[in-house]
């Protein structure tokens, strides 16, 4: 059972952080004295309106005096922080303590999943074994104490994010993420989002009771909904050591976090803000969170003013360049043709993840890419100036907004914070494909 699981309609800073001072007492009980080395292990910038950051410097505050204390933000294969931006999101925890992970040469194989579980669990889909590597600091020293801390929310691999993502893609090798990326992928994005236990998930939940029953960790999962004037809230703190405590978070998020609609939309604006924004590598949430909401011939338009690339790494930017948001049955083509494909097996998953199968338009307004870089990769352009004088982000409510002119659309200022989906989508998936608990 979770040690803490306390959901209201708002809690505030101070609020929240009293929980983490209960939490580390009840960490203390639970190892039963002082731990002298603990790890913290956050998301990364692209979480930052979550408030993982500075929940990560309160245990930093409470726990520093008497012990060891380090960082390593799960940053999958995201890039690393700079000081500036380990400041912005971690505050006062000096930068020397926060470590970057390394996915290629900063991991340890520690064993894999087997292939006729993936085949199992995928009802098919998906047949090839997952190996195992994780952050070498974290398998390879001694630690006391390991505290996850992370936003609980619908996500396109997992169903919903954080809990043991932190460990298997978050801290992951390249191996363990490309063949987890890629069974997510041919199980069907439509058939995660929103699922408690994805066949990914259940892959790792496997892997953990298996692989890391030895670490000494618990896990502090926060839910966020928007206030009724529009603030984007903490609603959740949900702290423990077991798969309920992330089954409790998820159940709340699925509550709050999903908008259900009646009929699918045709015209979507979306903001993903520009200072968590780099890459369509995670503004891509905008397609990911709306997909199941978009009407066949819709369009969504996503304002991402920090847009300046396409993937988080030189090789993963070159590959979209190169190959495009082209959809499923191009994709999985070139992956049985291309070594690059095969290589890069998540970059080849997110260019399905991000693409609208030809059925609703993408259109970006970015920052600080051209025109021809956009619709290079599939994408349809917009100028960022324009759309915020004619779409004024800052006067515009959540949900149904009428322009002066009569344009009707719907308005999601964080698409990372939740899922919109018709009824219809959310209700009739593929079976076999992940059990909502």
């Amino acid at each position: 059972m979770p040690w803490i699981q306390e959901t209201a309609t708002e809690f505030t800073r101070p609020e929240v952080e009293q929980f983490v001072v209960q939490t580390v007492e009840q960490a203390r009980q639970r190892i039963a004295g002082t731990p002298k080395r603990v790890l913290l292990l956050p998301p990364d910038i692209t979480r930052m309106h979550s408030g993982a950051g500075w929940i990560t410097e309160k245990f930093y505050e409470l726990l520093s005096d008497e012990a060891d204390v380090h960082v390593i933000p799960t940053l999958g294969q995201h890039e690393p922080h700079t000081p500036e931006q380990n400041r912005q999101m971690f505050g006062a925890i000096p930068n020397e303590r926060i470590h970057a992970h390394d996915w290629r040469n900063g991991v340890t194989h520690i064993g894999e999943i087997p292939a006729d579980y993936v085949k199992e669990v995928s009802g098919g889909a998906a047949d090839w074994a997952i190996p195992v590597s994780l952050n070498s600091m974290l398998m390879d020293e001694s630690w006391d104490l390991i505290i996850n801390i992370g936003h609980v929310v619908p996500h396109e691999v997992l169903g919903f994010a954080n809990h043991n993502k932190n460990y298997f893609i978050g801290l992951g090798g390249k191996d363990t993420i490309c063949a987890s990326h890629m069974m997510a992928a041919c199980c069907g994005i439509e058939n995660n989002l929103g699922n408690l236990l994805t066949p990914t998930r259940q892959c790792f939940n496997k892997a953990e009771d298996e692989l890391l029953g030895h670490l000494p960790d618990l896990y502090v999962q926060v839910v966020l909904a928007r206030s009724p004037d529009g603030r984007l809230v903490h609603t959740g703190y949900h702290a423990g050591d077991d798969l309920e405590t992330y089954l409790s978070a998820a159940r709340q998020a699925r509550e709050q976090n999903i908008n259900v609609l009646d009929e699918p939309l045709s015209k979507v604006v979306c903001v993903m803000q520009g200072d968590e924004f780099f890459s369509t590598w995670v503004a891509n949430k905008a397609v990911y969170r709306t997909r199941m909401a978009l009407a066949d011939g819709g369009e969504l338009l996503i304002l991402a003013p920090g847009l300046k690339r396409f993937g988080e790494q030189p090789e993963v930017d070159t590959f979209i360049r190169k190959y495009g948001y082209c959809g499923t049955p191009k994709v999985m083509d070139g992956y049985h043709q291309h070594a690059d494909m095969q290589d890069l097996a998540h970059a080849t998953a997110h260019l399905i993840h991000g693409s609208s199968e030809d059925r609703f338009t993408i259109r970006y307004a970015p920052g600080h890419l051209t025109k021809e870089e956009v619709e290079g990769v599939n994408f349809e352009y917009a100028d960022l100036a324009e759309m915020l004088k004619k779409y004024p982000i800052d006067q515009l409510s959540e949900g149904w907004n009428t322009l002066p002119d009569g344009e009707r659309f719907y308005f999601i200022p964080t698409p990372s914070a939740g899922l919109w989906a018709t009824r219809e989508k959310l209700h009739n998936r593929a079976t076999g494909f992940g059990e909502s608990v």
